[in-house]
């Protein structure tokens, strides 16, 4: 069976389960707790023959003997033990809650659509991509708020191909939502080193990948989701569950990939004694990070960089405020450039994420030793966003939309990459700009272009109406946050409707 049947297979039914009043969210959430009992089943048959850290009370075939509301009442049974339990088990079932309405349609999801198949002798490819489709689908319904969680995979895909890692290397998601980008760089190495030896393999499944996650919910999916790729197991999956930016881990990592959550600032609501209540705002105090701000994206660009080894590099999705804000974003840019290369900025167009209204960029850098002089010396930046236009459904982004951005990164060599502005050149989507030029910038701000915007010039070059529209929406919704975050900062209490 191909991925796209068995996603097929699988979305049919969820669109029965919706009459029942079960979310595409909630219906992703109770096929992972199946597929999780289902793989560990099979793992103690032949010719695994392994020891299941399910214990027996529990285990998938003591809910395919049941039926109707004894069914019902094992499986609620099934998730509340099972979330007690530490470790894996706890990551996959913590907090679960049974959201089927009728027996007879969970009978239905356990015997004939996941008892049919045999999940752990399916390609990775297949089980992975089908339920990678699941999460794309779910990513698309925007009354979920799923999409905050998915990261187009196009994008993860290009830079990942920038990135390169390498067999060996520790690699790690701050912010790893569903997986996407160290299920994408496992493989790549796989692809690229088709001749890894035993340690090399055991290494890539098993200690290779660490991803953070705030959301118990989301984590589970995540965990669920590198297992069908063929990271971790059934006894561990380099899932953790927690804030990270409330400490400096510890651990160091060759690899940083992520794309933070969107959204400025974070708080917190204060009830006092009296019953009133008051909301703080989340300030991260670190002697780690350079400067103090409830800024989350500055904070995250702080955490990566201790999270790096040295030499360590890291790529990073980040909203346009990084590029430009003052106070402690001056001190964030200003030292970032200093103490790490910061050699790559891509600017991506509106339209490729599910949270709207946000317009974002990619961040490479490289960490290095201390040094007196800085190590930024040329930051090279790609404009994908003028006179660029993409939306989410009628014309996606497509990996080869970047094909240019990374033959133009030049992975192999980076001190040979040529310029393809010039005066002579006007259009030319790739050029640099020197350390002086940047500090010497207003805030040394990265919030540069040059390229000549189409729409202002010419009305025969407007794109479509739809388009315009998409971009009117988006703009308003960007102008909208940054107003919501005004009147916190002076506060008021602000409610605007989605």
């Amino acid at each position: 069976m191909n991925a796209s049947t068995l996603v097929q297979k699988l979305w049919n039914y969820c669109n029965v389960l919706r009459d029942d009043g079960m979310s595409y969210g909630d219906y992703v959430e109770q096929l992972t707790y199946l597929l999780f009992l289902k793989m560990a089943d099979e793992r103690t048959k032949p010719p695994h023959r392994q020891m299941s850290i399910v214990p027996a009370a529990y285990s998938w075939p003591t809910l395919l003997k049941e039926d109707g509301d004894p069914l019902f009442d094992h499986y609620r049974h099934v998730l509340e033990e099972l979330g007690k339990q530490k470790g894996t088990l706890g990551l996959i079932f913590g907090k679960a809650q049974n959201k089927f309405q009728d027996p007879a349609k969970l009978r239905r999801v356990i015997a004939d659509l996941i008892d049919a198949e045999t999940w752990t002798i399916l390609g990775v490819d297949v089980k992975g991509d089908a339920y990678e489709g699941l999460l794309e689908k779910n990513a698309q319904d925007t009354k979920s708020g799923a999409g905050q969680y998915f990261t187009p995979r196009a994008l993860i895909q290009a830079m990942v191909d920038c990135i390169a890692p390498r067999p060996g290397e520790a690699i790690c998601d701050p912010a790893c939502g569903t997986g996407g980008f160290l299920f994408t760089a496992y493989n790549y190495i796989a692809h690229h080193n088709p001749n890894l030896t035993r340690p090399e393999k055991q290494h890539l499944k098993e200690k290779a990948f660490t991803g953070y996650e705030l959301v118990q919910a989301t984590a589970r999916v995540c965990a669920m989701n590198l297992m069908l790729h063929g990271i971790g197991s059934e006894k561990s999956v380099p899932v953790i569950v927690g804030d990270a930016l409330a400490a400096d881990p510890g651990k160091r990592f060759e690899v940083v990939l992520a794309n933070p959550p969107f959204g400025k600032k974070s708080s917190t609501v204060i009830v006092g004694e009296d019953g009133r209540t008051s909301t703080e705002k989340d300030i991260i105090e670190r002697d780690d990070f350079w400067a103090t701000t409830s800024n989350k994206q500055l904070n995250f660009v702080q955490h990566i960089k201790t999270l790096l080894n040295i030499p360590g590099r890291a790529a990073v999705v980040l909203p346009d405020n990084v590029l430009f804000e003052g106070g402690a974003g001056e001190t964030i840019r200003r030292k970032l450039l200093h103490e790490c290369e910061v050699h790559t900025l891509l600017r991506l167009p509106t339209g490729l994420f599910y949270a709207q209204g946000v317009k974002a960029n990619v961040l490479f850098f490289d960490k290095k030793p201390a040094s007196q002089t800085p190590w930024t010396k040329k930051l090279w930046i790609y404009d994908l966003r003028t006179n660029k236009h993409f939306t989410l459904k009628t014309n996606p982004l497509k990996r080869e939309d970047l094909d240019e951005f990374v033959d133009l990164y030049n992975v192999a060599n980076r001190n040979k990459r040529k310029a393809t502005w010039s005066p002579e050149t006007p259009e030319g989507r790739w050029r640099a700009y020197t350390y002086d030029e940047l500090i010497a910038r207003d805030k040394a701000s990265l919030d540069i272009f040059w390229l000549k915007d189409e729409s202002l010039a010419d009305s025969d070059n407007l794109p479509a109406p739809d388009v315009i529209a998409q971009e009117i929406v988006e703009d308003l919704q960007a102008a909208l946050e940054q107003f919501r975050l005004i009147a916190g900062d002076l506060g008021a209490e602000v409610e605007v409707g989605q």
